[in-house]
């Protein structure tokens, strides 16, 4: 999450920076328009948990008032520098998962030199062509944002995968990559070759390890779309505001539609002609790792590729929930090899330790377990609810941690704080001795004085005395 740097009243320029990367794996955000805010406040989103998050709402002007943008030479700056562009460019992975691309380009700790780049060409799932549309149309600027992460991650090769059904994409990337170097790999058009894991035991034959990430194996991959918003970055100084977002199933006119982030889905289902008759269910993402929504008044963010208006005959038909026969076709066609009836079994019980000791984090969640059980058990809904869970104790121990901390804390400099006037008071102790010892001493002196004088003859008495004897 991003922490806000606007409030009600202000006004805002297009490109200008509303809300700052707040910790290592964030990103900022920016105005997509010209503007007055209108309000800071939670508003409902697209997610899977259905919940609201921090909305900047603003009131467009229709100026479209650019800030001034400011180009760099990449090649000029410190990777650190660079890096530090990108992140506050906003630029995430566009192809869903939408993590902050300059933690990625920062190899750190994971591999002393990177082996491989893949770019990913290939459309995460069926309906989806937003990538196909921007490979044809901008595979220059694709390439160029290209240049960026090479020169950064210095690899030994570049590789491109696209899906081999997509041969306007492959030719027009073929041409913006002569003389560069990078090879262009078509891949089989089989479901879910687009996911990272999968696409890079296809292009390079390495196995990620398990709960591990493709750096392991010395791979890093990007989205194409993300490609792009690095060369919009770097070479003309705007950050992401938009993207290129599919609108397909039940509407009048299908399209891809590059589309300014916070737009409502109704005004782009209202792009593409609206609604046609029989529309069951709107899903942001594909048929089959996409969420249904509740609403179609969200905004638009940069983890959405897609927007599906799903009828009743593109959608699987709801079965009564049947219990598990242990036929074993979910382990079949898992692209993780994993075992999904024990993660379910696990799941189901809320025991997310044992879940967790199955590589219940390996799931990438495609929905192949799901479509092919015989029994109808919506096996991804029971592994993001045993994910989202174990997200929110891991959230509940860090803030149990930081009260912990803030009590100790408290402790340490209460005790402090009773130290230092203890310390202040033994300073000023020996200065008191001193002084009523001094005032001991003038007392005793004049005492003295006294004795002594009243020890001492009268003189008055022997002039008396000798007077009577005269």
């Amino acid at each position: 999450m991003a922490k806000p740097l606007v409030e009600s009243g202000n006004h805002v320029l297009k490109g200008q920076m509303i809300g700052q990367a707040d910790g290592y794996i964030s990103a900022a955000v920016h105005a997509p328009t010209s503007g007055v805010v209108t309000a800071v406040e939670t508003r409902p989103v697209p997610h899977p948990s259905g919940l609201p998050d921090l909305c900047v709402v603003i009131d467009s002007d229709g100026e479209e008032r650019w800030i001034e943008r400011q180009p760099v030479d990449y090649r000029t700056l410190h990777p650190s520098e660079l890096r530090n562009v990108l992140r506050n460019a906003g630029i995430v992975g566009l192809g869903g998962a939408a993590f902050p691309s300059a933690v990625k380009l920062n190899l750190g700790g994971h591999c002393e030199h990177l082996e491989t780049l893949i770019l990913n060409g290939a459309e995460c799932e069926p309906w989806i062509t937003c990538d196909d549309r921007l490979m044809r149309e901008q595979a220059t600027g694709i390439v160029a944002g290209l240049h960026v992460m090479a020169h950064l991650l210095a690899p030994r090769e570049v590789l491109i995968g696209i899906e081999d059904d997509k041969p306007e994409a492959i030719a027009a990337m073929t041409e913006a990559c002569v003389g560069t170097g990078y090879e262009i790999r078509p891949v089989p058009t089989r479901y879910p070759s687009g996911s990272v894991k999968q696409l890079v035991k296809l292009l390079t034959a390495k196995e990620t390890p398990v709960e591990g990430l493709p750096v392991d194996v010395g791979v890093q991959c990007f989205n194409v779309a993300t490609a792009y918003t690095v060369h919009r970055a770097v070479d003309h100084g705007e950050p992401v505001i938009s993207r290129v977002v599919t609108v397909t199933g039940h509407v009048s006119q299908p399209g891809n539609f590059q589309t300014l982030l916070g737009t409502p889905f109704a005004e782009l289902v209202e792009q593409a002609g609206g609604y046609r008759e029989g529309v069951e269910r709107l899903i942001m993402g594909g048929p089959m790792m996409g969420f249904a929504l509740h609403s179609d008044e969200v905004p638009l963010t940069k983890a959405a590729n897609c927007i599906l208006a799903a009828s009743a005959e593109e959608l699987t038909p709801t079965q009564p929930v049947m219990p598990c026969i242990r036929c074993g076709a979910c382990v079949d066609v898992c692209p993780a090899d994993l075992l999904p009836q024990q993660l379910y079994w696990h799941a189901r019980a809320k025991e997310f330790d044992k879940a967790q000791d199955y590589h219940l984090f390996s799931c990438i969640e495609c929905g192949c377990c799901s479509t092919v059980c015989p029994s109808h058990i919506p096996l991804v809904q029971y592994y993001r609810y045993a994910k989202n869970e174990i997200w929110a104790q891991e959230k509940e121990k860090q803030k149990a941690e930081l009260a912990r901390q803030r009590h100790q804390a408290r402790l340490e400099r209460l005790e402090r704080e009773k130290q230092e006037r203890e310390a202040k008071l033994r300073q000023k102790a020996p200065a008191k001795a001193v002084k009523t010892e001094s005032e001991q001493g003038g007392k005793l002196d004049i005492e003295t004085a006294v004795a002594r004088a009243k020890l001492r003859p009268d003189s008055s008495t022997p002039t008396a005395t000798s007077k009577q004897d005269a």
